[in-house]
Order: structure tokens, then sequence, then C-alpha cells
């Protein structure tokens, strides 16, 4: 298994970055390439570094980190919303998009920092020779000043986000509601290039792909601003506060090896736990909710973005046993079907076994909740959920989702980070101790072959 995760991150390797899949993603995407280094530093430390170096190269001048980086060899036609869609170097000049690099305007959830501090400890001695934490340092520290600065739409600490491709849950059922005032792109102004590439039933529809686009093109048209804009949509993620937690408390770390003061960064993390609890946590459902900040009210959908602070180290007892039980419980499911917990509630009024966010099961966020099992106790959690994971991911080819039922493949095979997050749970075991010194040397040969 772990030469097939590592033959996967090589092929699908531009020559800078990692694409999540040749053909239905073929450029950087923000998010994945942070799991996507997470797993790269057991192959390479030095590759995993340039894959988070590549895509904070195109940071923009206000800090955000766009959730597209184009390669300019890839044919217009061959992903929607292409590079002429977004005009990043013209519509976003106000916001200091870079001149020399095409990219997206919106960005994703903020596992960066956390990346880099898990890259830095696989080698530390050449992540010191190569100076990489203190060139990744204020790109970094940038980022996260962006989203405090400018998406505290709610007023409470917490960064709202303004598309549903931020969160990196496309169309999970808890955008329904808030997406119900967009009005859809009409259908004849775009192409979705996804669908060439993709079974119609496993992609989102063809109305909130209109959604999808009209909100991007007026964001776009007021020059990606993100104060001083009438946004329909509004909206305070818990998942993507907890990741952004998680790396505050990357970048104390961080600090602390630079010689920095680690303390900001540590109570932003405890500031953000607190919030989350304040503002998303509902006792009655047993998990974070999301809050369409427009109405201030809470959407009462359950989605596994309401688990993803359990990953929280801080987050209070009573809360991350509660999310415990609600995992394990009939709604999540967690060790029954294909072990996987799945990506919305199983008995929800959306769920959908095959389509994308609304409800089968992704390997990036079973690695962190199975990160979150283990740091608050849950050994024997953990241990099932590692081995579903690995189980799920060898028996699909590597899907980018499967089926929580069956662990049928849903999507593409050869997904990046699921082959990444395969080879970080390998070398966090002692189970693979024998292939560690048989595989492992392969890859690291086959990784130098292929240019480090």
């Amino acid at each position: 298994m772990r030469r097939r995760a590592a033959e996967v991150l090589l092929g699908n390797w531009t020559g800078a970055s990692t694409v999540p899949s040749p053909a239905l993603y073929p450029h950087q995407w923000s998010w994945d390439s942070a799991f996507i280094a997470i797993g790269l530093r057991h192959l390479s430390p030095e590759r995993a570094q340039r894959e988070l170096e590549t895509l904070l190269a195109a940071q923009w001048d206000d800090g955000r980190v766009p959730h597209i980086v184009f390669n300019p060899a890839v044919p217009l036609g061959a992903y929607f919303p292409s590079p002429d869609f977004w005009r990043s170097s013209t519509a976003g000049r106000a916001a200091g998009a870079p001149a020399a690099t095409e990219t997206s305007g919106i960005v994703q959830p903020p596992v960066h920092a956390l990346a880099a501090w898990l890259v830095h400890r696989s080698d530390p001695d050449l992540s010191r020779r190569r100076g990489f934490l203190e060139r990744a340092w204020p790109a970094l520290v940038a980022w996260h000043d962006y989203l405090r600065r400018c998406r505290d739409f709610g007023g409470d600490g917490l960064a709202a986000v303004l598309h549903p491709w931020e969160p990196g849950m496309d169309n999970s059922p808890c955008w329904d509601e808030p997406l119900d005032r967009v009005e859809p792109a009409p259908a004849g102004s775009f192409r979705r290039a996804d669908l060439g590439h993709g079974d119609r039933a496993d992609r989102p529809t063809d109305l909130d792909y209109g959604r999808y686009v009209a909100l991007a093109a007026h964001y776009r048209d007021h020059g990606y601003r993100d104060a001083g804009t009438e946004h329909a949509f509004v909206v305070e993620d818990p998942g993507f506060n907890a990741l952004l937690a998680l790396s505050e408390n990357a970048l104390a770390a961080i600090a602390g090896e630079l010689g920095r003061d680690a303390a900001p960064h540590r109570s932003r993390a405890r500031r953000l736990t607190a919030a989350l609890v304040e503002r998303l946590w509902d006792e009655e459902a047993g998990l974070f909710l999301c809050r369409d900040v427009r109405t201030g009210t809470l959407v009462r959908d359950r989605s596994v973005t309401g688990l993803l602070p359990l990953a929280l180290p801080s987050l209070p007892g009573p809360v991350a046993q509660a999310l415990v039980r609600t995992m394990t419980g009939p709604h999540f499911g967690l060790g029954t079907a294909c072990g996987l917990v799945p990506s919305c509630d199983l008995r929800g009024r959306a769920f959908d076994a095959s389509r994308y966010w609304r409800g089968p099961a992704w390997f990036n966020v079973n690695w962190l909740l199975e990160r979150g099992l283990r740091q608050h106790g849950e050994t024997g959690l953990a241990d099932a959920l590692e081995q579903a994971v690995l189980a799920s991911a060898g028996g699909s080819g590597f899907a980018e989702y499967v089926d929580p039922h069956t662990g049928q493949a849903r999507g593409a095979t050869g997904f990046s980070w699921t082959a990444a997050v395969v080879l970080d749970l390998l070398a966090r075991t002692g189970r693979a101790a024998e292939a560690q010194a048989g595989t492992a040397a392969g890859a690291a040969a086959a990784v130098a072959k292929a240019g480090g």
C-alpha cells in the first residue's frame, strides 16, 4: 500500500506542486496541497516543502491564500472556472493579486501552518538548512491575519466564508438555506468541465453550480473586496474555524522554533476554541452547527464539519465526549458499514451516498477525526478508524471519496490527498515497520529519480 500511495503522489507531481487529480483537478488546490505535503514528507521532505512554497508564492498582498493556483500549461477548457473567469490579475488588483500568477479569488480552509510544522518535524536539519520555516512564517502569519482582519463578519472572532467552495465542502446540505437567496447564473453562461470526468450523480447539481458561479462572479465584479460589499452568502463554519485554531497552535510551535513570541498564537487558538463553543455548539444536536451570519441563525443540518473541532486539544472534555457520542451514534455511524464517518447525517433530509459532500466519506476529514479521537483518549475508536481509512483507501484505488455504506469508489481515483493521508497513517503506526524497511527505500529512490 505504501508503494501504491507513493506512486499516486509521484504520478500527480507537476514539477513544482501536486495536482489532486490530473483529469478532474489539473491545477494546484490550497487545502489539498496542505494534506499532500503532510503525506509527501514521508517520501521527500524537500518536495513537501516545495509543495507549500509554491502555494504560498501565489499569496495575495492582503494575505489571502487563493484556493486555486493555475498551471499555465493546462488549456483553459480543462477546468471551469478557469483563469479567464476569475481575472485575478485585473479584478483582484486592489487586493494585491499576484501579477505573474493566475489564481482564483476565494480561499479554502487554513490547514497550512499545521502542514508546515509537520513537514519541518519530518527533517528539521533539512528544514533549517533551507530556511523553510523562516520563509514560510511571514506568509502564514499574513494569511491568518487576513482571516482575522477581513472575515470576522459576525464580530465574535470567527472567520466567515463567502462561498460554498471556501470551507471545501462544496455542496454540503448546510449551504442549502443560505444559497436559497442566491439567483443562479443562467445555465447557458458556463460549461461544467467536471462532468466530462465524473459521473453526474457524484457531482453537485446544475442548480448548485449556477449559484456557485453567481457568487464567484459577484465577488470578482466587486474587486474581491470583503468589507463594503453586500455578500449573499456569509457563513461561520465550525470546520474552517477549527482548522484555523489548529493552525494557530502550529504557528505557536513554529514561533518557538524560530525564537519568536508564541503566546499570541496560543491565545488566539484558545479564543477561537471558546468562540466556537459559544457561537456554534448545539447541545441538543450533539455537535457544532454552521451559522448563517446574514440571519444570525444556526443551520440545523448535521454535517461532518460539526465534528471537526474534536481535533482541537483544548476543547472542553464534555463537548469532546458529546462529539464522540454523536460520531458513533445513528447520525454518523462510526464503526458500522465501511467504518468511515460520512460527510453528513445518515438520517438527514438531504443524505445521498453518492453525491460529493452530501453523504460520501472523505479521507482527509477522517484523518482529522482519527487525530481528534486519539488526542482525546479514544484510542480504540482511533485505531478502528485508522484501519478503516487504510482499507477503504486501498480497496477503492485511492478514491476521492467513497460510498459510506459500501466503500465503493466515487469521484476520481488515484486522488492525491487520499494517498497522502494513507502514507501519514502508515508512517505513524508501528505496524508499518517492515514496510518502511523495504518499500519506503524504494519510494525514496523513486522520488530521487524523479528529481527530488
